[in-house]
């Protein structure tokens, strides 16, 4: 169960563990980049010693096996909507030591943002200074969140909600991160500017487990 994490991700050399993908309402694609957190999987494996699952388990908010997850992540282009219920339990979810990503592939913001100034009323979204510890573990990012696709002209940014000392959910905004992540053939970004998004999908994996 999660409050274990503290001891069983303390080490990146583990039997295999699962990443989730966060399945929510309100009509936005969840289900959007379908492979992008398999290949950011093999990426992780392969450069900073990972035993990762290459299948991420599909989870939404009130499924039990929400807690014995480390790390979820959530995208999509437009509505989101939580109860409740829901917001409580991801209350629960990131106080008990998980880890959510959540990445706008444009059209998420007016949705995502309201729900997170609102999710903690200690703890708000923050933006984060570029020498924060997930712009610095195996790889380096020393501006920042890297831009990897262009909307609306807007530099990139990373938001945070930290507790007791530790981010504990990261929101990327005009960045679209997670594309980065796809297979090749489904962007035909340039080899560099997806190698920038895998590493830095690689840091916030790290993070998260290490923190």
């Amino acid at each position: 169960m999660l409050h274990l994490f503290c001891a069983m991700f303390i080490n990146l050399n583990l039997d295999a563990q699962e990443l989730g993908l966060l399945k929510y309402q309100g009509g936005g694609d969840w289900y959007a980049n379908p492979t992008a957190l398999p290949q950011l999987i093999g990426f992780c494996n392969d450069n900073i010693g990972t035993d990762l699952s290459e299948t991420p388990v599909t989870v939404d908010l009130m499924d039990e096996a929400l807690f014995d997850l480390a790390w979820i992540h959530m995208t999509g282009h437009g509505n989101v909507y939580f109860s409740e219920a829901e917001q409580e339990k991801l209350r629960e979810y990131l106080k008990a030591g998980g880890f959510l990503h959540i990445d706008d592939n444009y059209g998420m913001d007016p949705f995502i943002r309201p729900i997170l100034m609102r999710l903690f009323s200690d703890a708000p979204l923050l933006e984060l200074a570029t020498n924060h510890p997930i712009f610095n573990q195996t790889f380096s990012f020393p501006g920042g969140l890297p831009k990897i696709h262009e909307h609306d002209n807007q530099p990139p940014q990373a938001m945070g909600i930290t507790l007791n000392g530790r981010l504990a959910l990261l929101y990327t905004f005009e960045s679209d991160l997670s594309d980065g992540w796809e297979d090749p053939r489904v962007h035909q970004d340039p080899p560099e500017v997806r190698l920038k998004a895998l590493q830095m999908g690689a840091n916030l994996i790290q993070y998260a487990f290490n923190y």
